[in-house]
């Protein structure tokens, strides 16, 4: 599901009743967990948080006029997917998140490379995002962002 938003709260005034609390829920634990310097917008058509082009002026190597994506979420169809660049980076931070998930979770994990699917959004581990949220700090963002590129 697009929609078509200028900032967050217009975002989050276009759902559907039933998805307005968790994903208010999930933007809130986003904001209070993130490290310093990440900024939130609307980024591809979701809540996004990026890297602002004051802190990294080259932006997203696909698009240069992009700030660099970090993370984002949306209401789709049948689920809230968060996406988070880390997790499809960084090995260690999926392999992480994925013995974690069950911690916090009786649900299977329903999960890509870099997306994590919520069908049943009263079920969504707040507690276990707040812990991925504090993982990479924007430095830390930049320094894997610029090692893969340099790869490529």
């Amino acid at each position: 599901m697009q929609y078509q938003a200028e900032s967050p709260e217009d975002y989050i005034s276009q759902l559907p009743e039933d998805r307005k609390a968790p994903i208010s829920k999930l933007r809130e634990v986003i904001k209070e967990n993130l490290p310093k310097g990440f900024q939130e917008g609307i980024q591809y058509g979701m809540v996004g948080y990026f890297v602002p082009h004051s802190i990294y002026p080259d932006g997203y190597h696909c698009n240069p006029k992009e700030p660099l994506p970090f993370m984002s979420f949306a209401s789709q169809k049948n689920s809230i997917n968060l996406y988070h660049s880390g997790i499809y980076a960084i090995p260690e931070l999926y392999d992480w998140f994925v013995a974690e998930y069950p911690k916090y979770s009786k649900l299977k994990l329903d999960m890509g490379k870099s997306c994590i699917r919520f069908k049943k959004v009263e079920a969504i581990p707040f507690e276990l995002i707040a812990e991925l949220c504090q993982k990479l700090t924007v430095e830390e963002w930049i320094a894997v962002y610029e090692k893969a590129i340099k790869k490529n």
